[in-house]
């Protein structure tokens, strides 16, 4: 198994399990608590951001090492992923931004929909982890650095 990789599927994980726990916090109206909870959330979805860019840049991204015929499947499953991803993202800021301005109205409706997005995400890169370095061997690894400047 690979450090880096796994090191920031942890950090992805523990970020969907602090938004839930923070989801129910806000339910049972505890919101200093879930304040702390999702404010943790996102600075561990932070740290996986940061491991998973540096890996990116200067070790590369791993290539599908599995079977030749499930290569299309994997390829559709990563796009999914990579949507669900940078919505959540785009989401998962909009909806600190509300929170941090007190327009909690807008808070409370984008929270679910960013929470789902944030969860589907963090399942679909736990299955992309899987399948690049579990249940297959990862493939080649190029860094970013090396394709760009072509070395």
């Amino acid at each position: 198994m690979e450090l880096l990789p796994t090191l920031s599927t942890f950090f992805i994980i523990l970020s969907a399990i602090l938004v839930a726990i923070g989801w129910r916090l806000v339910v049972k109206k505890q919101y200093k608590a879930h304040k702390k909870v999702m404010i943790a959330g996102a600075l561990s979805a932070l740290t996986f951001f940061i491991i998973y860019m540096s890996r990116t840049i200067f070790v590369g991204n791993t290539s599908f090492g599995g079977p030749a015929e499930l290569e299309i499947y994997y390829t559709i499953f990563l796009i999914f992923h990579i949507i669900l991803a940078t919505s959540g993202a785009v989401f998962g800021v909009i909806t600190l931004t509300l929170a941090f301005k007190r327009n909690i109205k807008k808070h409370q409706k984008i929270g679910p929909v960013t929470s789902v997005i944030w969860f589907c995400s963090a399942i679909t890169g736990v299955m992309v982890y899987l399948l690049l370095y579990v249940f297959y061997d990862g493939g080649e690894t190029t860094s970013l650095i090396k394709a760009i400047l072509g070395t």
